[in-house]
């Protein structure tokens, strides 16, 4: 495998490795089994749509390479995306795959011990989407000699500040993601069907533009219309979108696999004066929270801002602001990091990438409007040039 097949060179995966491992040492982790998706892909550019059946990287601090441990039909997948040598890229059989009496966890338990890293402290990520209760327990079961340890987020950490490779990747996202939104614009109309919007709104991700393709995205097309305004994570239905109610949609760019997330608010008609005055509250909201960062300000302090400033016109919002966010696969393209929140004291650096997500949700209507974000050198750069404000279309 060349450099030229990857999406980076191999000296960035070495880098990622390496900071891996010292995460480790730090932790007094000897032995990482990775099963996020998109830990497995950023250790060693794993990307194939096999994340349904148990699959891990595993990084050991003796080793040069991490393992990658996959469904046996699925390592040819891992040949063509990783830059593994062939003997580091293996499966297991299929007879272990859903089977009622053995589980892959087993077959990847015994590996371990043939390749001699079946001791010492092995961290697993216990609050990972697919390394289930079934799998922790057989590879509990498997290795009897070991002491495991929790180690959820311990690559996501890593991921947190990108390279400038990952960076553009997440600019080209945001092209991606600009043109998708101008789309869903002109296409929801009174009488346009939810579900005829939400598949404009896919072959524009997929299709991305003429430099460059698009990925799946982690989320899909989130579209709440009316009344379902009121909160945020609802997708379509088959109804059509009626003149005077809002939809809010927030969507997704994304470049091999690097997101960049977008959330806007439409109104077909002339919108409630709550809603208009609500928009302008967090558009500014939005500003002062952008203004307060900068490397070295605390993820609180951004929060903070956005706090206060929305406080002076009576309103309040008790979730998160927002989140790190890049390479993901479903079903979250959050990175499971930092928070913009109250009482979460991460230190911003350079190269962080944000979504800030300012929703505001009523008892019968609602407003989202976001930005996502990189911390520059000296402040912040917003990926995408996109009006903010709650759309009127007449």
């Amino acid at each position: 495998m060349t450099d030229k097949a990857l999406p980076f060179g191999i000296a960035e995966f070495q880098t990622r490795l390496q900071n891996t491992k010292a995460s480790m040492e730090s932790r007094g982790i000897d032995i990482l089994v990775a099963a996020d998706p998109a830990n497995m892909n950023y250790l060693t550019g794993y990307d194939g749509w096999s994340f349904y059946t148990p699959q891990v990287v595993i990084v050991a601090k003796d080793l040069d390479q991490p393992i990658c441990i996959v469904r046996q039909m699925d390592v040819n997948g891992g040949r063509v995306t990783t830059y593994l040598d062939d003997n580091n890229m293996i499966g297991f059989p299929d007879t272990y795959v859903q089977s009622t009496e053995c589980h892959p966890m087993d077959w990847i338990a015994e590996e371990m011990g043939r390749r001699g890293i079946d001791k010492g402290v092995i961290g697993v990520e216990m609050d990972a989407y697919y390394y289930s209760a079934a799998s922790h327990a057989a590879l509990v079961r498997g290795l009897p000699n070991a002491t495991m340890v929790d180690a959820t987020s311990l690559v996501n950490w890593v991921r947190v500040v990108k390279s400038a490779q990952e960076i553009e990747y997440m600019r080209r996202a945001a092209r991606i993601v600009e043109k998708t939104m101008r789309i869903a614009y002109d296409m929801i109309e009174p009488g346009v069907r939810q579900c005829d919007a939400a598949a404009a709104i896919y072959q524009s991700e997929i299709s991305g533009t003429p430099e460059f393709g698009g990925d799946y995205t982690s989320l899909v097309p989130l579209l709440p219309t009316g009344v379902g305004t009121s909160t945020p994570h609802l997708t379509w239905t088959d109804q059509p979108f009626v003149s005077g109610e809002a939809t809010i949609l927030e969507i997704g760019g994304a470049h091999r696999h690097y997101h960049c997330p977008m959330a806007r608010t439409m109104h077909l008609g002339k919108p409630p004066q709550k809603l208009a005055d609500t928009s302008e509250v967090v558009v500014e909201g939005i500003a002062a929270a952008l203004d307060t960062v900068k490397p070295g300000a605390l993820c609180e302090d951004v929060e903070a801002a956005w706090r206060h400033s929305i406080a002076k016109h009576g309103l309040s919002k008790d979730s998160r602001l927002g989140y790190s966010t890049g390479v993901n696969y479903p079903p979250d393209w959050g990175e499971h990091t930092l928070s913009l929140r109250q009482g979460d004291k991460t230190v911003l650096q350079p190269n962080m990438t944000i979504h800030l997500i300012a929703g505001i949700w009523m008892d019968d209507w609602g407003i989202e409007i976001s930005e996502c974000f990189r911390v520059s050198e000296d402040g912040c750069e917003k990926f995408c040039d996109f009006p903010e404000p709650l759309f009127v279309k007449d």
